[in-house]
């Protein structure tokens, strides 16, 4: 892919998660859906409307059940926190101790940040990271909202991440990567802030077979995280490539139903060419 093409889809994905900001700063109820606004469509360049890794039609609470979140987690946020985006709990998968540093790639509205900060505790460090500045600004006026100390949100790309070499026990990750047009620097970079024997703990759509032509070059179904997701045997020699072990990559049980949620056309029809899954990995330790 050109670099060209490269930034053309990350713009309009940073607009697209801008919109989304904007839009739900000014709305405070969490059933009320969160969409994405107009996108275009690379090839055509015609305005479509499209959904993007959250819920269109059912309520953040319930597409969050979904997910994996406890009603728990769900009710230990403000409401307004939670804008269900997402395709799975990457902060349940992550096994998360008291003291670790932790870096969520697209943070977002700093929704799994805030339950990751729970977890690691006063001594622990969460790190979010967003290209979006509208969600880095929203995603900072929630963190004085909730009085979280030990949270930060940065603004900068997952293809080069705004942290030092070896800085981070876990990074997370949730229904992001896929909207990556260089996911060959994504994992690298998160092998490289990661510090020896550090993890991953991501949830992220991928593809089960190669993506006919109308689906990934359709910007539409790109920012709903379906047109750019790679498919599991390339992430997998991705992950290989970068420098991780012990790879892991299994199926979210409700992934069906969470995608029909986001194909802007609800035909059904990516279903049968993605899933949500969990993709866990270890950076080997400085023994092995």
């Amino acid at each position: 892919m050109k670099s060209s093409e490269k930034e053309r889809i990350k713009e309009a994905v940073r607009e697209n998660y801008g919109k989304i900001a904007r839009k739900d700063s000014l709305t405070t109820q969490a059933h009320q859906a969160t969409t994405c606004c107009d996108t275009t469509d690379i090839s055509s360049g015609v305005n479509q409307k499209a959904s993007c890794c959250g819920p269109t039609e059912s309520s953040g609470e319930s597409m969050s059940t979904i997910m994996g979140y406890s009603k728990k987690d769900i009710k230990s946020v403000p409401e307004e926190i939670n804008m269900g985006l997402g395709c799975g709990n990457p902060v349940a998968l992550a096994s998360l101790r008291s003291g670790e540093t932790v870096v969520d790639l697209g943070s977002g509205g700093g929704f799994d940040c805030f339950l990751a900060a729970k977890e690691v505790g006063e001594t622990g460090k969460v790190i979010g990271v967003d290209m979006t500045p509208d969600m880095v600004s929203k995603a900072r006026r929630n963190a004085e909202k909730m009085g979280t100390r030990n949270v930060e949100f940065r603004l900068g790309e997952i293809e080069n991440l705004p942290a030092a070499d070896n800085t981070a026990d876990i990074i997370m990750s949730n229904c992001v990567i896929n909207l990556s047009p260089d996911k060959r620097n994504v994992y690298k970079e998160a092998y490289r802030i990661l510090k020896p024997g550090g993890r991953l703990a991501i949830s992220d759509v991928l593809a089960t077979a190669e993506l006919p032509d109308e689906i990934r070059n359709d910007l539409a179904l790109v920012s709903a995280c379906i047109g750019g997701a790679a498919t599991i045997d390339d992430t997998e020699k991705l992950l290989v490539e970068a420098g991780f072990q012990n790879i892991k990559i299994k199926p979210n049980d409700h992934s069906r139903e969470l995608i029909k949620e986001w194909d802007p056309e609800k035909s059904g029809k990516a279903t049968d060419y993605v899933v949500s899954t969990y993709i866990e990995a270890i950076k080997p330790s400085l023994s092995t």
